[in-house]
C-alpha cells in the first residue's frame, strides 16, 4: 500500500491524495473499498474528462491498493465529531447494494466524498467542495474590489 496511515476498519472513510483533489472511498474489509468511479475505473473527481462532463458514474468494489496506486491515503472519519455514524453492519450492507450501479454524479453535489459520507452518516457532505467554493468566492470578491 502506498503510504497508508492507520489500519482501516470496515466502515471507515479513506481519503486518497491526488494532485488537485482528494478521492474518497469506503473501506469494507479484506483490503476492499467501495467508491464512485467513471466507466474505466478512474476516480470520478477530475479523474478523466468523461467523469467531469458525465452526469452518471459507476459504483465499484476494488482493492484499496489498486485505487490508491502510488498516492498517499489515510483513514479520515473527520465528520464523526459532528455526525453519528450508522452501525458498521448497516454501512457495509448499504454500500454493497450500490456496487455495479450507476449513480448521479456532479462535482458540487454528488461527488465521491458525498457518496461515502452518505453511506456512513446518512447525509452526503463534501468539505473539499466547500473549500473550493470559499476560495472562488474570495477570488471573485478581490476582482470586484
Amino acid at each position: 500500500m502506498a503510504d497508508g496511515r492507520g489500519h482501516p476498519q470496515p466502515g471507515d472513510l479513506i481519503e486518497i491524495d491526488r494532485k488537485v483533489y482528494q478521492h474518497w472511498v469506503l473501506y469494507v474489509g479484506d483490503g476492499y473499498v467501495i467508491h464512485v468511479t467513471d466507466d474505466e475505473g478512474a476516480p470520478s473527481f477530475l479523474g478523466s474528462s468523461s467523469s467531469v462532463s458525465a452526469a452518471m458514474a459507476k459504483v465499484k468494489k476494488q482493492l484499496l491498493k489498486e485505487v490508491a496506486g502510488n498516492h498517499k491515503w489515510r483513514v479520515n472519519n473527520k465528520y464523526d465529531r459532528f455526525c453519528t455514524p450508522r452501525p458498521v453492519e448497516e454501512i457495509i450492507r448499504r454500500a454493497e447494494r450500490w456496487v455495479d450501479m450507476e449513480v448521479p454524479y456532479g462535482l458540487l453535489t454528488n461527488n465521491c466524498e458525498h457518496f461515502v459520507t452518505m453511506l456512513r452518516y446518512k447525509v452526503g457532505v463534501s468539505q473539499q467542495v466547500l473549500k473550493a467554493l470559499t476560495v472562488a468566492a474570495g477570488a471573485l470578491l478581490l476582482l470586484l474590489l
